[in-house]
């Protein structure tokens, strides 16, 4: 039996990318992951567009909440294969010393609960956040885990933003 990853998705609000981040992986990943989100100055709740994505994906809105990421770097969490930011602002930021020296990267995209406009432009923000992050997991979720060298995995996670924008511009 393979081992299970646990891997980490921050942002600053833990609202929305990271949230969106943790439900798809925890959905893809089935089985072979377990996926958590926190932020560094959380919201206090998730907004309202990533709990429809969510609940899309078949989870129950209750199954996420906002939350500080020094939860995971308190004795008794999880430890962490992967922490991986979503956002700038969390990227730039110094973060708690995780046990276990996790493999980290950053994956930024633009924050959904940012955009202004009609619902259906917020929604369709949302919807592309959702769509980018996918891009990214199914990614990560090709590489070959159990047989890849750390200094390699390390790289390979940091190329998947790289490799997921060019995807993105290609016809």
């Amino acid at each position: 039996m393979s081992k299970t990853y646990n891997i980490l998705f921050l942002c600053t609000g833990n609202s929305a990318r990271s949230i969106i981040a943790e439900a798809l992986l925890n959905k893809e990943g089935a089985g072979r992951f377990h996926a958590y989100s926190a932020g560094s100055m959380p919201k206090g709740q998730v907004h309202p567009h990533a709990l429809s994505l969510v609940q899309a994906l078949g989870f129950e809105a209750g199954d996420f909440r906002s939350k500080a990421w020094d939860e995971f770097a308190r004795p008794g969490a999880p430890p962490l294969d992967f922490v991986i930011t979503v956002c700038d602002n969390a990227a730039s930021e110094v973060c708690p010393v995780w046990p276990g020296q996790p493999t980290t990267a950053h994956w930024g995209i633009p924050d959904p609960a940012a955009a202004e406009g009609t619902e259906a432009e917020i929604a369709a923000a949302f919807a592309e956040a959702a769509r980018q992050l996918g891009t990214r997991i199914r990614l990560f979720l090709s590489l070959p885990l159990d047989t890849i060298d750390q200094l390699s995995l390390q790289t390979k996670l940091r190329e998947i933003h790289d490799q997921a924008d060019a995807a993105a511009v290609q016809p």
